[in-house]
């Protein structure tokens, strides 16, 4: 567990399963995430996303807001098979705007340097995510190459400085 002034970064759980049905059966919300999904694979998502931290020793953290323990959205690495590792993040439409995604970026990339001694963190987004390469460039991303990725998409890879 990870923690910020305003955040808990906790393990996915089966608590979780309604913020996963939140945010991926909302067309709008998930779009750049595969979206929108059926309950049953946002579930599914769900499960993936707690299973690969015992696959891989990572993966993305839950946040939750330490004043109500609200559950807002998730943060940190992602690696599906044949992709390159990322920083990922999304939040539930209501949590966008407050400088979460932002703070909750941070925590995780000082995890990966200083706990896993990761010598860089990278992340990628599709071109038309603009909130993305806004919370990138916040970030400190620097353009490091331009790739194909195994869904037929070619996007910029960044690193990341912060």
């Amino acid at each position: 567990m990870l923690q910020t002034e305003r955040l808990l970064l906790r393990l996915p759980g089966a608590d979780c399963t309604a913020l996963y049905e939140r945010f991926y059966t909302d067309a709008e919300a998930s779009r750049f995430y595969g979206g929108p999904k059926s309950p049953a694979e946002a579930w599914a998502r769900l499960a993936f996303d707690r299973g690969v931290w015992e696959l891989q020793g990572f993966g993305v953290w839950v946040l939750e807001r330490r004043a109500d323990a609200a559950l807002l959205g998730v943060c940190g690495f992602w690696q599906g098979r044949g992709w390159p590792r990322e920083l990922t993040w999304w939040l539930l439409p209501e949590a966008r705007g407050l400088g979460l995604a932002l703070e909750a970026s941070r925590a995780a990339i000082a995890h990966a340097r200083e706990v896993w001694a990761w010598p860089e963190v990278e992340t990628y987004c599709a071109d038309d995510n603009l909130a993305a390469r806004g919370l990138i460039e916040r970030l400190g991303g620097v353009k490091v190459r331009r790739q194909n990725f195994p869904d037929g998409q070619t996007r910029d890879v960044f690193l990341l400085s912060v």
